[in-house]
């Protein structure tokens, strides 16, 4: 089954509107909803960085149907594991079965300034990931647990609000080694579109393969989530400019990863030309070129898409989008 959903851009919008934009994609057909979770946005000017714990629940009480998560949270430096693990315990116990915890390995931009600690390497980074998933998951099923590993420690901890199904933990990875342990400890797998087809086809999905027939018990249901970067709008020219907004995705991992400066990592993206700020979306106005260039992510068999659209006018694409991209999607990929 294929589930499309909406990525609410906390970093452009501030959390009131993009409240009334969630709620309006469950109303016009998404199927889910994921807000990222920054301390800084991308850019200084007109940027937002809303609590993303805060957030889902305000989202959840106002919606009925749309499954909701963080595309992602990093639950190892600003956050220790067991607050993660208390605040969806709460979002589970009110919104059971609607609730996806997505992790990531973290970047300098969110974590330096609000810690002020040292920003580690990345075989660190990773180490602490594993040990927030394993921590939480004894909070979410244990009672009075007393945890001693290398980065966190609890001293009979309990969860008592705990949530009613258990909450799905998405892996967000870039690499072979991150995407193995996705499918081998994750409950799904998330990455985002418009990177070179061999990331895809050579590294990230078969290793998720390859961690899931090493897992421990074989997992039945399992999603493989990208989030697909698209600019569509019936003026071309607009679906164009419009992705001046997220130049900052299209800067390179080496160029990106240890900025820790919202005002840097605008200069740095207002200097990139149109076209390759608008290289890593699929840009058109025609909704059957939409689909087609979607098929692929679909065929390479990702079945849980997260819709980011980069203007400024959120609910005019969700209108256009529920109209004449979901419906085509549906009738041909079921």
């Amino acid at each position: 089954m294929l589930r499309l959903g909406y990525k609410a851009s906390a970093e452009q919008f501030a959390p009131g509107p993009l409240l009334d934009f969630s709620v309006l994609a469950e109303q016009c057909g998404f199927d889910s909803v994921f807000i990222s979770d920054h301390f800084q946005p991308w850019k200084h000017t007109d940027g937002h960085a809303p609590n993303s714990l805060v957030w889902l629940g305000a989202l959840g009480a106002r919606t009925q149907r749309v499954v909701m998560g963080t595309s992602v949270l990093t639950p190892t430096f600003r956050y220790h594991p067991s607050i993660v693990a208390q605040a969806f315990g709460t979002l589970g116990s009110m919104f059971p079965n609607r609730v996806i915890l997505g992790i990531g390995t973290g970047e300098g931009l969110n974590e330096v300034p609000s810690t002020g600690a040292p920003w580690p390497e990345f075989k660190e980074r990773f180490a602490r990931m594993r040990e927030a998933v394993t921590l939480m998951r004894q909070l979410w099923t244990g009672e009075r647990v007393s945890f001693e590993g290398q980065y966190y420690k609890t001293e009979k901890a309990t969860i008592y609000d705990r949530p009613k199904a258990p909450v799905p933990i998405y892996v967000a990875a870039a690499g072979a080694l991150v995407a193995k342990y996705a499918g081998r400890s994750g409950d799904g797998f998330i990455c985002t579109s418009g990177k070179k087809p061999e990331l895809y086809t050579e590294t990230l999905l078969p290793n998720v393969q390859a961690g899931l027939d090493a897992a421990a018990t074989k997992k039945g249901c399992y999603e493989r989530m990208i989030e697909v970067k698209v600019s569509f709008d019936t003026d071309a020219q607009r679906a164009l400019e419009d992705t001046r907004h997220w130049a900052a995705l299209a800067l390179s991992p080496e160029e990106k990863m240890s900025v820790e400066d919202p005002a840097e990592m605008e200069r740095l993206a207002d200097a990139l030309p149109l076209e390759r700020a608008a290289s890593r979306w699929i840009v058109s106005n025609d909704p059957e070129e939409q689909v087609e260039k979607i098929a692929y992510y679909v065929n390479l068999g990702f079945n849980h898409l997260v819709f980011h659209a980069p203007g400024p006018d959120q609910a005019r694409f969700l209108k256009l989008y529920g109209e004449q991209v979901l419906p085509r999607l549906r009738k041909r990929f079921g």
